[in-house]
C-alpha cells in the first residue's frame, strides 16, 4: 500500500509558519496569515492591513477552520480600530464573510464589545483598539488551551471506546494547527494518540472543497511524523466494510442547540456508514462552536461555495483557461452543487468532546448542560 508510514514512532514536528499573528511594523498594525491555498506546494504569507483584505482571505479559503476564523475575525476588528476605520462597519462584512462558521461572527462581537465597552467608559479610539486587541489575544490564547484539553478529553474516549490502542481513525477535512490557535480539534485527538503509540493508522479523506484534507492533513500529518493515508472521499465506504476503521473523528463549524453538527461536506455520509458499521463517531469541538441560538440542523444555513471549484482543478505553474483561474474538467457550462458543509443529526453522533469534556448520548440537555460547565469569558 502506498502511503506515510510512521516516522520511528516519534513525534517530529517542525517549527513553520504560524497560521495567524499580529505584527507591528513601523507603517502600522498589520494582520499575518499563512496563506492555506498555496499549501503543501509553498509556505506563503498575506498581510492584510485592513478588514477587506482579511474578508477576501477569509472567504478564498487562505484562513480558515471554525477556531481559527473566529480569532481572525477578533484580531480583524482590532486592525479596524488601530488603523483609524469604521469598526462597525468593518465588524459587520467580517461577520457575514462565511455564515456556517459560528465562530466568526462569535470572535468578531467579542473584539467589537471590548471595543465599543473601552469607548462607553470614557476612553479615546486609541483605548477601544486596545482593547480589542486584547481580546482578540486572549481569544486566541484561550482556543490554545482549550485545544489541549479536548485533546486530552478525546484520547480518553477513545482509550475507552477502544481498549487496547492500536487505533485506525479516519478523519474528514482538516482540524490541526491550521485551524486553531493550539494544536486543533479533531486532529489534536489523533495527535496524542500518536504520542502516545496508539495510533495505527489515520486515514485521510482528500476533502472537497479544494482538496482540503490532501492539501492540509496529510501535511500536518506528514509533518508530525504520523503514519497516515490518504484516500478519495468516495472510497470511504469500503474501508469499513473491509473493517479497517476503528472510529471516525470530525470537527464542526457549528453544533445546534439539539446537537446537530454542521462539517465539512461529506460528514454525514461518514456518520451514516459508522453507524451501520457499529463505528463511533466522534466530533471535536470547543463549546464556542455550541451555538444555543440555532435551535437544529434545519435552521444552520449552509455556505455555497463557487461552482469552478467543482468543475475546474488549479496546479501550480499550469497553463489555466477556466473562469476560476484553473484546468476545465467538466463540459463549459456545467452547472455544480458545491455546499461546503453538511448537516449530521445527533443521533447519528456517538459523542462530542469539547475543552468541558463529552456528551453521549449527543442530546440537547446534556450539551446545555456542558456549555453551562464552561470558563467565564469563553463567549459560549
Amino acid at each position: 500500500m502506498a502511503d506515510q508510514y510512521a516516522q520511528s514512532g516519534e513525534d517530529k514536528r517542525q517549527a513553520g509558519i504560524p497560521a495567524i499573528r499580529w505584527e507591528e511594523p513601523p507603517e502600522g498594525p498589520v494582520l499575518v496569515l499563512l496563506d492555506q491555498t498555496r499549501l503543501p506546494a509553498e509556505e506563503v504569507e498575506l498581510v492584510c492591513t485592513d478588514a477587506s483584505a482579511l474578508v477576501e482571505a477569509i472567504r478564498s479559503l487562505a484562513v480558515r477552520g471554525a477556531p481559527l476564523l473566529g480569532i481572525a475575525g477578533a484580531y480583524g476588528v482590532a486592525l479596524a480600530a488601530a488603523r483609524g476605520f469604521d469598526v462597525e462597519e468593518a465588524a459587520t462584512v467580517l461577520a457575514g464573510a462565511r455564515p456556517t462558521a459560528v465562530n466568526l461572527s462569535l470572535g468578531v462581537n467579542r473584539a467589537r464589545a471590548a471595543y465599543g465597552a473601552a469607548l462607553a467608559g470614557g476612553g479615546e479610539p486609541v483605548q477601544g483598539a486596545r482593547a480589542a486587541l486584547a481580546a482578540a489575544r486572549r481569544l486566541h490564547r484561550e482556543d490554545a488551551e482549550a485545544s489541549a484539553r479536548m485533546a486530552g478529553h478525546g484520547l480518553a474516549l477513545l482509550d475507552e471506546l477502544l481498549p487496547g490502542g492500536g487505533h485506525r481513525i479516519l478523519t474528514h477535512c482538516n482540524t490541526g494547527s491550521l485551524v486553531s490557535g493550539g494544536e486543533g480539534t479533531a486532529f489534536a485527538v489523533a495527535l496524542a494518540a500518536h504520542r502516545a503509540g496508539r495510533l495505527r493508522r489515520l486515514w485521510v479523506d482528500e476533502t472537497r472543497p479544494l482538496l482540503q484534507g490532501a492539501r492540509l492533513t496529510a501535511w500536518e500529518a506528514a509533518r508530525s511524523g504520523m503514519a497516515y493515508t490518504l484516500l478519495t472521499d468516495n472510497a470511504a465506504g469500503s474501508l469499513f466494510a473491509a473493517g479497517e476503521v476503528d472510529a471516525v473523528l470530525i470537527g464542526a463549524d457549528r453544533i445546534a442547540a439539539d446537537g446537530s453538527v454542521a462539517n465539512k461536506v461529506g460528514s454525514y455520509p461518514l456518520a451514516v456508514l459508522a453507524r451501520y458499521h457499529h463505528v463511533p463517531f466522534i466530533v471535536v469541538a470547543p463549546v464556542t462552536t455550541v451555538d444555543p441560538h440555532t435551535a437544529n440542523g434545519a435552521a444552520i444555513e449552509v455556505e455555497q461555495r463557487p461552482g469552478f471549484e467543482v468543475t475546474e482543478v488549479t496546479a501550480p505553474q499550469v497553463p489555466v483557461t477556466g473562469a476560476g483561474g484553473g484546468i476545465p474538467v467538466a463540459p463549459l457550462g456545467t452547472q455544480a452543487y458545491n455546499p461546503a458543509f453538511d448537516v449530521t443529526p445527533p443521533e447519528l453522533v456517538t459523542a462530542i468532546v469539547t475543552e468541558e469534556g463529552a456528551v453521549s448520548p449527543v442530546t440537547a440537555e446534556g450539551l446545555a448542560e456542558l456549555c453551562a460547565r464552561a470558563r467565564p469569558g469563553t463567549g459560549a
